[in-house]
């Protein structure tokens, strides 16, 4: 058997094709199959904690947003608990902590709604900083691309997270920071991704 799989070559690669969305994300790009679509709002109407807006455009390596981009988002509720077997009724109604979304076609900018995570527990036993778990696929990606918001007013958090803490330059470290604002009554973060370039967002090999 070993023999013969020498003899076998490797499938070729390709990146996320122009009708992902219509699978993954069909109400945005117009196509009504689901009854509820998995973005947009994560949290659910029952969540505690802040409410937030997270908002951002994901940038090639020539300064251009890229605009058929499709995110997801993983959290933990504003105790850090995330939505798992698990945990059973340790997170709030409807709370789902994920979701999917896509950029505008037009101008390249994503959004979601959701609340602000609280500090989760490490696997090593370690507190980590509240995040948001953010994966991306798009034309031209051969394979999912993992990376990590972190908050810019969770200063004394970020200092003692052990994932920011393995990357050494401090550059490096502030592609993973969201910045705060208000507007309009509501508190924004904006977190715009690199692809590629000077200031390339860290991603991480999971």
């Amino acid at each position: 058997m070993q023999q013969k799989l020498d003899y076998l070559k490797e499938t070729p690669s390709q990146t996320a094709g122009p009708y992902v969305h219509i699978g993954l994300a069909p109400g945005a790009a117009g196509f009504q199959i689901y009854d509820q679509e998995l973005g947009q709002d994560i949290a659910g109407p029952n969540a505690a904690g802040e409410r937030i807006r997270i908002e951002g455009l994901v940038i090639d390596g020539i300064g251009s947003p890229v605009k058929d981009v499709l995110l997801e988002a993983w959290q933990a509720n504003a105790a850090g608990v995330y939505a798992h077997p698990e945990h059973p009724g340790e997170v709030e109604e409807g709370f789902r902590g994920w979701g999917r979304v896509i950029t505008n076609f037009e101008t390249g900018e994503w959004a979601f709604e959701t609340v602000k995570p609280g500090p989760v527990m490490g696997r090593n036993g370690q507190m980590m900083a509240p995040h948001i778990n953010l994966w991306i696929v798009a034309r031209g990606i051969n394979i999912g691309l993992n990376t990590r918001l972190y908050f810019d007013d969770e200063a004394a958090a970020n200092a003692t997270d052990p994932v920011i803490n393995l990357i050494e330059w401090e550059k490096r470290r502030e592609t993973l920071i969201a910045k705060r604002s208000e507007r309009d009554g509501q508190t924004v973060y904006r977190f715009d991704i690199c692809l590629q370039g000077d200031d390339e967002t860290v991603f991480f090999d999971i």
